[in-house]
This record gives structure tokens, sequence and C-alpha cells, in this order.
């Protein structure tokens, strides 16, 4: 089937008609439109999640996945970065045309007591390159390494995460750190890695560093929302003081790095699924510019990905939105139309 779509596509701001041509896009004109007007965007990305369980006592199930993933697709996000799960995202998802396309980390990996009990893959230093390399190849050409944990626990020594970034460069992979301690992240953009996933306490004199590196951070806030709301009401202690002072600091971290440089993308962490929109709400507030918090899950993020966005050949994935959601945020979360390598989902 070859039907069109016409409309203002962001960033460029060009009225464009694209050709769906099986599963692929194609400029050019066409009689035959499925939507005529409104705002177009490449297909929205989440780039940090964690579809198939809904926490660290939820078992990982292949139902649950596909709801998750389907309840992504639902909201406009076709492209999903899954930066560690508690088992290896099964082959049929990644296969199932009518989910979102997903690029995974294989299983977390966690220095031996430094995570969620039985959650992750522990793994001693001494494993590390090794184990980051094998999780990497049973993935998408990512793996994602628990650079810290809670205040007074020991991070990942900086020799063993270098290694390992180095590993994993090696064979063409990425690495993404945890990180929310300012030990944690600086030893994640000493050693090189790829994107810091949280950021919190970071120390924003390695921004100028993250930036001349090509890292990303994905700073989370939606769900370090719901945990400093949960802290808040524990009685007053040192866990709970760490937490809100690293809530209370990300706003600054994050603009302070948009304005150096680093590349900021949006990723919603945990439950509800498909709530995208209301991580650029968060990313806007903390001070980026409109157009680049909807970027952050749009065609920045594609880019940083390697991932193609609204040109000519590149798969037909695309949203379609009634206003500008870089004028009307809130349009973000209610897609008019959505196409999903060439299949009209909405």
């Amino acid at each position: 089937m070859v039907f069109g779509v016409r409309g203002i596509t962001l960033p460029d701001r060009a009225v464009r008609t694209f050709v769906v041509d099986g599963d692929r896009l194609r400029e050019g004109d066409c009689t035959e439109l499925v939507s005529d007007g409104g705002w177009i965007l490449p297909g929205l990305v989440d780039m940090h999640t964690h579809p198939g369980s809904e926490g660290p006592s939820d078992p990982f199930d292949d139902a649950k996945l596909r709801r998750h993933l389907e309840d992504h697709r639902d909201a406009g996000v076709l492209l999903v970065r899954v930066p560690g799960s508690t088992v290896r995202i099964p082959a049929w998802a990644e296969q199932d045309l009518a989910l979102p396309r997903i690029r995974s980390a294989g299983r977390w990996l966690a220095p031996e007591g430094c995570f969620y009990p039985g959650y992750g893959r522990e793994v001693g230093e001494h494993q590390l390159a090794e184990a980051a390399v094998e999780e990497t190849k049973a993935g998408s050409g990512w793996c994602k390494i628990i650079g810290d944990w809670e205040p007074g626990e020991a991070s990942t020594s900086l020799g063993a995460l270098t290694a390992a970034v180095a590993a994993v460069h090696e064979i063409g992979g990425r690495v993404a750190v945890h990180c929310q301690t300012a030990e944690g992240g600086r030893h994640a953009v000493l050693a090189g890695a790829d994107s810091i996933e949280h950021g919190m306490h970071f120390d924003v004199t390695l921004l100028d560093r993250m930036a001349a590196q090509g890292m990303a951070l994905v700073p989370t806030f939606t769900t370090f929302a719901g945990i400093a709301g949960r802290a808040r009401e524990r009685a007053p202690g040192p866990l709970r003081d760490w937490v809100l002072e690293g809530w209370e600091g990300m706003p600054a971290i994050v603009r302070a790095a948009y304005e150096a440089g680093v590349t900021v993308l949006a990723g919603t962490d945990c439950p509800p699924y498909g709530n995208i929109a209301t991580e650029v709400g968060w990313l806007a507030e903390a001070g980026l510019p409109a157009e680049a918090a909807v970027g952050a899950a749009a065609w920045t993020a594609r880019a940083w990905l390697g991932e193609p966005g609204l040109a000519d050949g590149a798969p037909a994935d695309l949203v379609v939105y009634e206003a500008d959601p870089t004028s009307s945020p809130g349009v973000l979360a209610h897609p008019k139309r959505i196409i999903l390598g060439g299949r009209v989902i909405r």
C-alpha cells in the first residue's frame, strides 16, 4: 500500500510531502493522503526505558514487555533504547514489526553487592571488560554499567571502567553508565563512556570535557521526581538528604550541560511507559529551549544514535501533531497520526 503524509516538518519547519512506500519514506507528491496538515516529527525516541518489568521486585515477563512497548508506540515513541534489563531482550520483541524499534544493552552489569539484588548481572572488576563485551554483542551494540550506587558504597573503579569502555569501543560498541554520585560521574567521563544516565551530583567542571568527547546526558527527570517525592515523606536522615539535594541540583546541572554543548536526551526510566511527553516537559522546565527539549526525544536523539529521521529512503516512522509541539508542549502527548514501519497505527 502506498499513501502520503503532508505537513510542516520539524526541526526545519518546511512544508513537505512524504510518500510511504512499503516500509520506507520517499519525498514526492501523492494524491492518497492519510494526513494533510499538522506538524510532522520523526518517530519519538525514549532513550532510557526498561520495559518488561515494573521494578526490582517484579519479574521480567514477555506479556508485560509487549504491553509496555505498545504503550510506548501508542504515545508516538517508535524507537526505544533499553540501557540494561534483568534479562536480555528476547529476539521476538526486536523482530515484531508492530512494536517500536529496540536498541538494547543486554543485562545491567553491576559491581558485586552494589545494585538491586538479583536484578542485574553481578561481576567483579576483573571480569567487567569481558562481561561488557558479551552484553554488547548480545544486545544492539550497547552495554550498561552501574558506575555507582548510594553514598558510602564503592563506585566502579576508574581503571576497571576505562578497560571496559576500551574493550567495548574496540568492537564498535557503546557504553552507558549509571551515575548518581560525583565520583561515579567523574569516572564515566574520564573513562570515555558514551552516555551518563541520571547524573545527580555531577561535577559541572567536567562538562566541557564531556561535550568534547561527544557524550550524552540522559537525566531521567520523570523517575527522579517520583523518587524525590517519596523521599520527602521519610524521616530526616543522610540518605533522604542526599536524594533531595541531588534532585534539587539536577535542573542546574542539565541546563549547564546543554549550555556547554553536551547532548541532552530524553528518557523516562520507570513506569508508566509511553510517558516521554512528561520528560520533555521536565527538560524544558530545567531551562532547555523548547526546540531542544522536543528534539531530545526526536531528531536529536535519532542523530546521536546514528538513526535516520525524516529523510528520503529512511524507515517510514513518523508522528503527526495538530499543533507545533515546540510552542504547544501539551500536544506532544496527543499524536494525531502514528506511522510505524509504513503501518498506520493511528
